[in-house]
This record gives structure tokens, sequence and C-alpha cells, in this order.
């Protein structure tokens, strides 16, 4: 579920601005329900509203799963956000490279799980961590997406992208980004 945090914004218009990332964010849950044989009952990619997407799927039968499922976002929308910045960088300067930087950020801005995807893999990381060492990993792992969305109001996720983009620029070809 990607919530769009409006307390500083409109986020109807963050929405709007960054429909690709919204997209992918839920392609990237979906996509790991599938490989986990979790059934999805309905996806819904984008739209004008909070949420701006969101996945309902069957119960996770196990920790790993529900970690992998919670936090597939940040592992899909950050790789490919990644890609799309070497391919913007390398890009002859022009209208195509604006717009593929324009798509790695919005790919990149909806990295984060949201608060319903950290409480979800809250629940059940207190329900695991007695039985499963890998629910340790949840704790600290629910904390960040928990701190990742309360500093969403403070254009966190924008920074997070514009980082990625710097990172990428820098590694690739120093000083290249513009």
């Amino acid at each position: 579920m990607k919530e769009i945090n409006t307390s500083f914004h409109s986020g109807w218009l963050i929405a709007i601005l960054t429909f690709p990332g919204i997209i992918v964010h839920e392609w990237a849950h979906k996509f790991f329900c599938d490989r986990a044989n979790v059934p999805v009952y309905k996806t819904c990619y984008f739209r004008l509203g909070n949420p701006a997407g969101y996945v309902v799927h069957g119960s996770v039968d196990s920790y790993r799963k529900a970690l992998i499922i919670s936090t597939a976002p940040f592992i899909i929308n950050t790789s490919i956000a990644l890609l799309i910045f070497l391919i913007a960088i390398d890009a002859s300067p022009g209208i195509i490279t604006y717009l593929l930087y324009w798509l790695g950020i919005s790919v990149a801005m909806h990295s984060f799980p949201s608060s319903g995807d950290a409480d979800s893999l809250w629940s059940h990381t207190k329900t695991a961590w007695r039985s499963n060492p890998l629910a340790l990993f949840g704790f600290p792992v629910v904390g960040l997406m928990k701190l990742a969305a309360m500093l969403s109001a403070l254009w966190f996720d924008l920074l997070y992208a514009v980082g990625l983009l710097v990172l990428i620029a820098f590694l690739s070809k120093g000083d290249a980004l513009f």
C-alpha cells in the first residue's frame, strides 16, 4: 500500500507527478507475492486517493515471505531507479535524458515501504522472533520503515531519490550529471 503523506504538500499532486514510482511500488509487492505463492485478491497500481495504490493479498505462512513482500518496493524501486539513472547519465543531453531523470526520481521516491507495510511486518515480527532468528532483523527494519514514513513529510523520499542520482553520477562519471 503506497500512502502519500499530505502533511506539508498536496498528496494528489505528488501522486500525479510521481505516478510511475507508485506503479512500480505496487508491482513490486505483487511480484514478490507471486514468487512466494501468496494469493493476490486485488491490485490497484495507481489512483488519486489515499492510498495511491495497494495490493490485497492472502495470509503469509512464513516470516521470510512477510519480510520480502513488505520490503519489496525498497529492493525493486531502488534497483530500477539506479538502472534508469545509469542510462540517463550515459545518454546524450536532451529531453530524453531529463525524462529519464524524472522517471528515475519518481521511481526512487516510492522506494520506501508504507506505514501499512511496516505494520504488517511488525505483526509478523512480534509473533515470529522467538522461533525464527531472521525475525530479529525485522525489529530495526520496521523502525527504519516507520522513520522513513515520518520523514517523508520533510521530503526525505525526494532527498533519497536525488541522493541515488548523485551517487550514480559520481560513481559513473564523476561530474557528468548535467
